[in-house]
């Protein structure tokens, strides 16, 4: 049975089972190439795919739809895809900077041991942090870009970059304070 898309919304936020069903066997195959298209990579675009519409379902209660549901789909999978290329970017520059940093230290094996050690825990504690929260401040540390900066990127406000920095910030102290002695020893090695 087809829907207005007026109806289709309002039959999604009330979780109607069948209509989500219909929404995601119209829609699938074609948000699927977009992101495919994004992406370059046929799991990630799955993966992406397949998140919006785990969104959709979970957030279903709290959605506006100004337009038609394909546009809203549409825009969630470029959004989606956006974040995940976002993120693989900032994982690449970190790598690079750690490498770099790490040729830079002391060729110590004791220093290379601390070293190495650290960057596992500080990687664990990063991917521990919530997703909005990592992104934030691997924006805010790894790409230098400004508080505004990012609040304009990411289409938040400049405090809610604030209090992500904060809560990631206290987080990463939190999970490293075994850490902090062989941090001072690294840097005066």
């Amino acid at each position: 049975m087809e829907f207005p898309d007026e109806k289709i919304a309002l039959l999604l936020t009330k979780r109607d089972e069948a209509v989500f069903e219909q929404v995601f066997k119209e829609h699938y195959k074609n948000l699927f190439a977009y992101a495919f298209n994004m992406l370059k990579d046929e799991d990630e675009a799955e993966e992406m795919v397949q998140q919006v519409f785990f969104k959709l379902w979970e957030r279903a209660e709290h959605l506006t739809f100004s337009g038609s549901i394909a546009a809203y789909l549409y825009r969630a999978v470029h959004n989606e895809s956006l974040n995940f290329l976002k993120h693989q970017k900032v994982k690449s520059v970190h790598h690079l900077h750690v490498a770099y940093s790490m040729k830079n230290k002391s060729e110590q094996p004791h220093s290379k041991m601390i070293s190495k050690e650290l960057e596992i825990k500080f990687r664990q504690a990063l991917n521990e942090l919530p997703e909005q929260c990592r992104t934030v401040f691997q924006m805010s540390r790894f790409e230098d870009l400004k508080y505004r900066e990012i609040a304009d990127k990411l289409d938040i406000s400049v405090k809610t970059v604030e209090n992500h920095m904060g809560k990631a910030l206290k987080l990463l102290r939190t999970k490293l304070v075994d850490y902090f002695l062989f941090l001072l020893i690294l840097l005066q090695l």
